[in-house]
């Protein structure tokens, strides 16, 4: 006998077959009821209540088919491979529709149904083995690159755990492996902060989105989610299962976005921690929390955009009689990172200011490998160690081109391809406690004028970013635009000015983290926009400013140290202190290969 006709002789296997063909029609009519429901639901919370039930249901239909059918009587288990596959004997089969005509054999039908077992079951145990994996990985980034969060922000949880009514112990800790707040655990819950996160965002941004992760708690919903991602894996041939759970993980995100509102009752701030969370992590990250994030955002501004787009009930019905095609679909293509379409990179000598500039569709420069690494990994230069000393001092012409006009972070992800393509880079992330500065508000209180009209330009063209290094000596090159949300700094022979309108806290804090060569934390808790003019002396400490003239100091004894003048003319101040600081470490790196 061949494998097929082995495995139809087992019992049960028949049945089986039968209840997942069976199940083809059934989730197909569960699917419609739940996209006429909902279509009529207009909170969140009803619209996930209804996606539970109707995947509920579709993993009770198998049960309910598998008992229905019932074992084979006596007669029909012992009869000739000719006898009727649907006998009509006595308890053979109970009064639930055939899948097949009742004339179909079991010579027939058995070998059809072996292959259905055969087929769900190699993709049923390849997706619990990768579901499982997943378990545990969850698991371990609970112990894995974490600390304790500092006892401030423990206490910071546990008083928001009151305001959510969450009587459960929980952990906040932080963790160089997430790259957006999570919750690990249901029975004992622990909340993993991204360094990044709790070392960009406002604090009370960082709370909004602690709020998010109590909501998750307050509602079990990391053990709703292995019991969806369990269905998921037992059902993954039918697409119908797979349309319902998503809608169910995208609304779950929107009823945890109301939660966090609800108790801080600052629905621009949430917006607002979205967004710079957004800005710190891949769009493929956030993704991944469900639902988009562009719409979330939209929706709680009250400017709600068109949802994305989900099956409809037709094409489900088309994908239903394609179960092997639903299923290849399920599995997905992985996306792979993209490239420049021509690159060009060459030796520059050691000479000369080193600059990148954006294009369009690319981007051009003279740079070091290190500088590359900044603009690649959105690092600052003081994040990036090991390799040899020529990544700093060796510098190369680069000349990039992409087909269409490719985002920022786009062009990162290109440039990352390339690094790895032509100098063989690989590195590995760490976190590590080094020096920081904090930045606190002054005594007397901020000095931060509100924007100007006209005091600055809107534009869209690409602006050169300070990125860490040495810049230019006075004369080297023209002063920065006075571009609206960004800041810039320009040299003159006896000191420098950052200046900028429209300005974010974190624009001040980036460019501030550049100039002084450490990591910059805000802890003044502002949030609205301002005009900068600020003006200083180049020191020591500021290692990304040329030092000035050996007669700067007397011929401008009234210029201060940046230390002297963020106070003075900004009502702000830098605490040196310590803090975790995402590092990339790099293990291996070559000279580039010719182009």
């Amino acid at each position: 006998m061949n494998p097929s006709q082995i495995l139809a002789a087992q019992p049960g296997v028949p049945r089986l077959g039968s209840t997942l063909l069976h199940f083809l029609w059934q989730g197909v009519a569960i699917a419609a009821v739940y996209a006429v429901a909902r279509r009529r639901a207009s909170v969140p919370n009803v619209r996930y209540l209804l996606g539970s039930v109707a995947l509920a249901a579709m993993a009770a239909a198998p049960l309910v088919t598998w008992w229905v059918l019932g074992p084979p009587a006596a007669g029909v288990a012992t009869t000739s491979p000719a006898a009727p596959l649907f006998a009509t004997a006595s308890g053979a089969v109970r009064g639930l529709p055939a899948a097949f005509p009742v004339a179909v054999s079991v010579a027939a039908a058995a070998p059809l149904l072996s292959w259905v077992v055969a087929v769900w079951f190699a993709g049923a145990t390849a997706l619990w083995v990768r579901l499982i994996g997943g378990w545990i990985l969850a698991a371990r980034l609970g112990s894995q690159r974490v600390r304790p969060a500092p006892a401030a922000w423990q206490q910071t949880l546990d008083r928001l755990k009151a305001r959510m009514r969450v009587t459960r112990p929980v952990r906040l800790l932080l963790s160089s492996l997430v790259r957006a707040p999570a919750v690990v655990g249901w029975l004992r819950p622990v909340v993993l902060a991204p360094v990044a996160a709790l070392a960009a965002l406002p604090a009370e941004q960082i709370e909004a989105l602690l709020l998010h992760e109590l909501a998750h708690i307050r509602r079990y919903d990391y053990l709703v989610n292995m019991l969806q991602s369990a269905v998921e894996a037992l059902l993954f041939y039918h697409p119908a299962v797979w349309w319902v759970s998503g809608h169910m993980r995208a609304e779950r995100e929107l009823c945890c976005d109301d939660a966090a509102v609800s108790a801080s009752g600052d629905a621009i701030v949430y917006a607002r921690a979205l967004a710079g969370l957004g800005s710190l992590c891949p769009p493929v990250v956030m993704a991944a929390n469900g639902g988009s994030l562009a719409h979330r955002i939209a929706r709680l501004l009250g400017q709600p955009r068109s949802a994305p787009r989900t099956m409809s009930g037709p094409g489900i019905v088309a994908a239903a009689v394609l179960p092997v095609i639903a299923a290849v679909a399920v599995f997905g293509q992985p996306s792979s990172r993209p490239r420049f379409e021509v690159a060009s990179i060459k030796p520059a000598g050691d000479q000369g200011f080193m600059m990148m500039r954006l294009l369009p569709n690319g981007l051009t420069g003279t740079a070091s490998v290190k500088l590359l690494m900044q603009r690649a990994y959105a690092a600052q230069s003081f994040q990036i160690t090991g390799g040899p000393e020529w990544i700093n001092s060796e510098r190369y012409a680069i000349d990039a081109k992409a087909a269409g006009t490719p985002s920022r972070d786009q062009i990162s992800l290109m440039l990352q391809s390339l690094l790895e393509e032509r100098f063989q880079l690989k590195t590995h992330r760490e976190t590590r406690e080094v020096p920081v500065f904090n930045l606190v508000i002054a005594r007397g209180g901020p000095k931060l004028p509100p924007p100007k009209e006209g005091g600055c330009e809107d534009s869209t063209d690409p602006l050169p970013e300070l990125t860490g290094g040495r810049m230019a000596p006075p004369g080297s090159g023209g002063a920065p635009l006075t571009r609206c949300g960004g800041l810039g700094v320009s040299l003159q022979t006896g000191g420098a000015r950052m200046s900028g309108g429209k300005i974010p806290m974190p624009e001040l804090v980036r460019n501030l983290s550049v100039v002084l060569g450490r990591t910059v934390v805000d802890r003044t808790g502002f949030t609205g926009l301002f005009d900068v003019r600020l003006d200083f002396l180049p020191d020591d400490g500021t290692p990304a400013l040329p030092p000035p003239p050996p007669d700067a100091a007397s011929s401008n004894a009234m210029s201060p140290s940046i230390f002297s003048a963020l106070p003075e003319q900004l009502g702000l101040r830098l605490e040196a202190a310590k803090g975790p600081v995402e590092v990339i470490v790099i293990d291996h790196v070559e000279r580039p290969s010719a182009n």
